[in-house]
């Protein structure tokens, strides 16, 4: 049977997305006119339209079609739609619904964390099904963090905005989850061998690889053990940067770990 991870820490990850907002809120509100249209490090998207993004992303979750929209087959066309149609709006509409939408996203994560309905598992495009909790809380975590730190601040020439060990966790949870069924509607090859994977630093954690997409705790023997820095998994685990020029290190076979690593791409 296929090892099903605990439930996420629904409390936790409620506090990083406000605390992830507030980091947003204040990058955005000090940016000047010129660097609000600028080009982002996403490609084609300015950092305006990044924003767009992240606050369409947020409406999603609460308004009816927006739900509907998550069901869409191609994460692509729901995240490059929303954008488009946010392109010609002026700064302030786009900044008026990310902090309103930001917002709302939070109380409803809030609200369902408390019920039951936050185990009920819905399809995001692609990536699989997941808990309703976790879809809405790690998915904005995961793009808040990942937008701001990667796209966004070093684009700009600006340094990105600290983070803590409860943020990265959230992202590094959703990441997983994501990863989890990527692995299992798409096995690596030669994955029954099994790996560990072992992320160091604030919200790291070490979890085993099977061929099932299962990351169940680290037990019994592993082909090989890939270690790298949490820090920068968002970057490399996404596919924004290669990983073979990160910090991660592997030890055993090498050959099974880099075909799964070549794999990884976490959108």
């Amino acid at each position: 049977m296929s090892y099903r991870p605990p439930p996420p820490d629904l409390r936790n990850i409620a506090t990083a997305l406000k605390a992830e907002r507030t980091a947003m809120v204040d990058f955005i509100r000090s940016l000047g006119d010129e660097e609000w249209s600028a080009p982002s490090a996403a490609d084609g998207w300015r950092i305006a339209d990044v924003v767009g993004h992240i606050g369409a992303t947020a409406r999603s979750f609460y308004t009816p079609s927006g739900l509907r929209s998550v069901g869409a087959p191609s994460l692509e066309a729901l995240n490059e739609n929303p954008v488009e149609a946010r392109r010609t709006w002026p700064r302030a509409r786009v900044v008026a619904e990310y902090e309103r939408a930001s917002r709302r996203a939070i109380t409803l994560l809030n609200l369902v964390r408390r019920t039951p309905a936050r185990r009920l598992r819905l399809s995001l495009a692609e990536l699989g099904r997941f808990p309703l909790g976790l879809m809405i809380g790690g998915a904005l975590v995961f793009d808040h963090h990942t937008h701001l730190r990667v796209d966004m601040a070093p684009a700009l020439g600006r340094t990105a905005p600290a983070t803590d060990a409860d943020r990265m966790g959230a992202v590094l949870t959703w990441m997983l989850a994501v990863l989890n069924n990527q692995v299992a509607q798409a096995p690596v090859p030669g994955l029954d061998a099994r790996l560990c994977l072992t992320l160091t630093g604030p919200g790291g954690g070490t979890w085993w690889i099977d061929e099932r997409g299962a990351f169940a705790p680290p037990v019994g023997p592993v082909a090989a053990q890939i270690t790298a820095p949490a820090l920068t998994f968002p970057d490399w685990g996404t596919q924004r940067s290669g990983w073979r020029d990160s910090d991660v290190t592997i030890t055993g076979d090498d050959e099974l770990a880099s075909r799964f690593l070549d794999r990884v791409n976490v959108i």
